[in-house]
Order: C-alpha cells, then sequence, then structure tokens
C-alpha cells in the first residue's frame, strides 16, 4: 500500500527567456517572486501555492530546450507509484537516484517524486493498494 498526489505543477523555460517568463507566471499568479530568481546551483523558484497545497514552481531549464509544462507525482514509495502509473500506460524514460522521468501515453513528460509538501500530502494524497 502506498500513497500518492500530482504535488507540483513546474512551469519549464530555458536561461534565455526565464526571468521574463518568471516574472509573467508571477504576475500572472498575483504574487511577488521570491528575490532575483534562483541561483545558478538550484533551478527552482516556488510561487505562492495553489488551492489544495499543489505547489507551483519555475523551473529554469537548459539553454535552448523548449518551454514547458510538466507535473510531479509525489509519493511515499516511488518504485510502487512508477509500477502503477506503467501498468496504466507510462513509459519510464529516466530512473535517477530518488525520482523517475515518464512520459504518458501521448509522450507528455511527467516526473514520480518523493513526498515534496510535507503536511499537505497527507490530507491530499490517495492511497492504492
Amino acid at each position: 500500500m502506498h500513497r500518492s498526489r500530482i504535488g507540483v505543477v513546474l512551469i519549464d523555460h530555458p536561461v534565455e527567456s526565464y526571468d521574463r517568463s518568471a516574472a509573467f507566471w508571477a504576475g500572472a499568479r498575483g504574487t511577488e517572486r521570491d528575490g532575483a530568481g534562483p541561483p545558478q546551483d538550484n533551478p527552482y523558484e516556488s510561487l505562492t501555492p495553489l488551492p489544495g497545497g499543489l505547489m507551483l514552481e519555475l523551473q529554469r531549464t537548459g539553454t535552448g530546450t523548449p518551454a514547458s509544462v510538466h507535473l510531479d507525482i509525489e509519493t511515499d514509495d516511488v518504485a510502487s507509484e512508477v509500477a502503477r502509473v506503467v501498468a496504466l500506460g507510462a513509459t519510464v524514460t529516466a530512473h535517477h537516484e530518488s525520482y523517475a522521468v515518464l512520459t504518458d501515453p501521448g509522450r507528455l513528460a511527467f516526473c514520480v517524486v518523493p513526498v515534496q509538501t510535507g503536511a499537505d500530502f497527507e490530507a491530499h494524497a490517495t492511497t492504492w493498494p
């Protein structure tokens, strides 16, 4: 038995358009950016969470990469959640030390990651057999 939920929406932009796009999404969300953006060694920047504790994050990607939006499914058991979504039709594209990158049947990327939202996780997660 394990639990999971969609916990993070990530808005990905390459370094060359990141600052303009981050300012746009902060304004669209009606929030202030947290300082001058992420440092070079951390590509993530948090915006005000969405209702239900859903995190809204900006991610600075590499030069020339396409802009995109992807979801993180957070779970208390990464291996079990990966197996569950693969059985539903997902494909694993990369395994990392603590998370996996997958695509859905339409080839949209998403990640399965350990719990990131803390106390909100238990209140909003689904328990799977």
